[in-house]
């Protein structure tokens, strides 16, 4: 297991780890700036491994701000520790995750972002986008960076494999064949398409990304408009075959390998070779 670190964008580095058991990648976000802010912090158990990427970039104990787009282990499992090591950081994401999840679980108060609201970090301002149930949860929203326009997308556009740190092409293609995977069992619809799935895609759409800088898989450089309305059709016709609930399983093994299922304690970091140093 690798982790390596790839400038995708001015000041805007992706961290990411290759977990073999669940085939996917994990990545977070790191931007350089007055007040650096991470986006998604991996599973508890990745603390160590993102805090080392980190520090290739600069001191981990002066990361300001700490953002994810819903209440997850691979979100934000690590949010605390983040808050132990930088004494100023502070935690933001939705309204609807701090009243419902964050103020409870985080040592410090979270940031509660409204919708359109905007987070300026120094050269950089991070549009807020409260965007419930995309990728998925209640409390979901995400980021806009808006000097290079970098949508950071989440869960959206999921896709699997130890795959290249930014692609231009066929993102959504690669997308609905992941999410394809998933149209049965207690796993299926892990993005699900909603009345609002449509209003809300479009909406991010209409900001114009140059880059997405996914979660699960590449990311990506090329026309974010196009390809977030094309990720409207994708979720749509993936549901038309889910089977919900579906079969049942035996044991949690069988559920690795899908988006965000895998456990953090299942991630055997202690065995891994160390971080290996990526592009730059």
């Amino acid at each position: 297991m690798a982790t390596t670190l790839t400038e995708i964008a001015p000041d805007l580095f992706r961290i990411s780890t290759y977990v073999p058991e669940a085939g996917i990648q994990f990545n977070q976000f790191l931007i350089r700036d007055d007040e650096p802010l991470l986006f998604e912090t991996g599973y508890r158990s990745m603390f160590e491994v993102v805090r080392e990427q980190v520090a290739r970039v600069l001191d981990p104990s002066t990361v300001r701000w700490i953002g994810f787009s819903h209440f997850e282990g691979d979100e934000c499992g690590a949010l605390n520790e983040w808050l132990q090591v930088a004494p100023a950081a502070q935690a933001v994401c939705s309204l609807v995750g701090a009243v419902t999840s964050v103020e409870d679980f985080a040592i410090r108060p979270p940031r509660a972002m409204q919708h359109d609201e905007v987070l300026p970090t120094g050269r950089y301002r991070f549009r807020f986008r409260q965007t419930p149930h995309v990728p998925h949860c209640w409390d979901a929203g995400l980021m806009f960076e808006e000097v290079h326009r970098t949508l950071l997308a989440s869960d959206l556009f999921y896709h699997d494999g130890d795959v290249e740190p930014i692609m231009q092409g066929d993102l959504v293609g690669r997308t609905q064949r992941a999410l394809g995977e998933f149209t049965s069992g207690p796993l299926a619809v892990p993005i699900p398409y909603t009345q609002d799935t449509e209003r809300i895609l479009h909406g991010l759409a209409d900001l114009e990304p140059r880059t997405i800088a996914t979660h699960h898989g590449s990311a990506f450089a090329g026309d974010g408009r196009q390809a977030l309305r094309d990720l409207v059709l994708a979720i749509k016709e993936v549901g038309r075959w889910v089977e919900v609930p579906g079969p049942a399983v035996q044991s949690p093994e069988e559920l690795k390998g899908a988006p965000d299922a895998l456990p953090s304690d299942a991630i055997d970091l202690g065995d891994a070779p160390g971080p290996e140093g990526g592009e730059r």
